[in-house]
């Protein structure tokens, strides 16, 4: 059941104990090490010496996505070159992208990573895992590759794109694990029903979803649709990539892995840390890593954790779900709105598919908000009186989740943009009118 047992059923005293003792190496190898992190400590008064208890980590200055963009492209590296074995970059859509290095030992902390929050869902080295991530400077695929390698697992390293080919590998290989984003894994299973593949003609049984949120209900539709078990894990390239938490088999919360990361919660608007259940914005410090080491990143990610020990017998702190991300939050007039909740109702709704867009305009200095919904039945289009209906539904459920009324469109089957990566559902004309 478990991949480093000893490690992660650790009595959490002792798992404090090592975080407190990695946590202050860690600070003194980015001030020897960093010009910037040692220009920046030293201006808040911060050293090993004071971190005397985990919640000491509160005084040392948060680092952002901006700090990393900003000390481009290497400038935040703590080792000579010759030491850098990997260098990664985000595959941010404007500006720079931000890049992170890897020595030999992160890349075998990394792998170890991976291949705990796989065992902990049930992989096993009698998995063939397909991987539909896209290959080259995102994290996602190298990371999942080398972590179910470690775990023994027959990898086919297929890529994203050629979405029927995708299917035919499925059913030909006798794909167990299938690894990509969750709207991917949707786009699969429509594929594959078009091709006339059934659920009975796949062998698959789990499903490693990452690199954007999936709401309860989309996993739903996923888990229907392709006969999987759906997992989620988190990760994002500047901590290390995937690997950083994952559920296990009871879901209920996605286990960090502690020895290799503190995990904070803040107040997003603050900065200031919040108690454990408290929701707010996830902080993370790594704790081992060399080519590039951070302290205190801010990840934007929204979410609670918990300290209590899992069924599973895991001692690791979880996570919940990330709810939204504070940089995606979308402010409709005075109203905090996430794209997961809109994405909630929708899936659960019969009729439509989960596949949506978020238009927001503005008139006369106001937002509005369009929600454009794709029918999963074409002949609806023949019934305006139904038509009418399952609009209005939508309309009620988004007002009453939202609490504000936004307009709803629906379109024709297939008629919504799909993609092989991260979906892009928000579509921002808001700066189109100047008003």
């Amino acid at each position: 059941m478990f991949f480093q047992k000893e490690i992660e059923t650790m009595p959490r005293k002792k798992l404090e104990e090592l975080q407190l003792e990695r946590l202050r190496h860690q600070v003194d190898f980015c001030s020897r090490n960093v010009p910037f992190y040692a220009k920046r400590l030293a201006e808040a008064g911060v050293t090993p010496e004071r971190i005397k208890v985990l919640s000491d980590a509160q005084y040392i200055p948060l680092t952002t996505k901006a700090d990393i963009r900003d000390n481009y492209p290497y400038g935040l590296f703590a080792v000579p070159m010759k030491e850098i074995v990997r260098i990664h970059a985000s595959s941010g859509t404007t500006g720079k992208p931000t890049v992170v290095g890897y020595t030999k030992r992160d890349l075998d902390n990394w792998s170890d990573c991976v291949a705990r929050l796989c065992a902990a869902v049930g992989v096993t080295d009698e998995d063939v895992a397909q991987i539909a991530f896209g290959y080259g400077l995102f994290t996602g695929a190298l990371g999942l590759h080398y972590g179910l390698e470690k775990l023994g697992c027959a990898v086919i390293p297929v890529s994203s794109g050629n979405t029927e080919k995708q299917a035919m590998l499925l059913k030909d290989f006798g794909t167990t694990t299938l690894i990509s984003t969750p709207s991917y894994a949707m786009y699969i299973s429509e594929v594959a029903r078009e091709m006339g593949i059934a659920r009975k003609d796949l062998k698959l049984r789990i499903g490693l979803f990452g690199s954007e949120g999936c709401t309860n209900e989309l996993r739903q539709k996923i888990e229907q649709g392709l006969g999987v078990f759906s997992t989620d894990n988190y990760g994002m390239s500047e901590l290390m990539g995937p690997g950083v938490s994952g559920e296990c088999v009871y879901r209920n919360g996605l286990h960090i892995n502690e020895d290799h990361f503190l995990a904070e919660i803040i107040d997003p608007e603050t900065g200031i840390p919040r108690e454990p259940g408290e929701e707010g914005e996830l902080v993370i410090t790594p704790l081992t890593k060399e080519g590039i080491p951070l302290l205190r990143y801010r990840t934007k990610d929204i979410t609670r954790l918990n300290l209590e020990p899992c069924a599973c017998g895991r001692t690791f702190a979880r996570m919940e779900k990330v709810s939204g991300r504070s940089d995606d939050m979308l402010k409709i007039r005075g109203v905090n709105v996430f794209p997961s909740q809109i994405e909630s109702v929708i899936a659960a709704i019969k009729g439509v598919a989960p596949h949506y867009e978020l238009i927001l305009t503005r008139k006369n200095y106001t937002d509005y908000l369009e929600v454009r919904v794709e029918l999963s039945d074409a002949s609806l289009l023949e019934h305006y009186g139904e038509l009418d209906n399952l609009r209005n539904t939508i309309v009620s459920k988004l007002q009453t989740v939202l609490g504000l009324k936004a307009k709803v469109t629906l379109a024709a089957p297939s008629s919504i943009r799909r993609y092989e990566g991260k979906a892009k559902r928000i579509i921002d004309k808001r700066n189109e009118s100047g008003l």
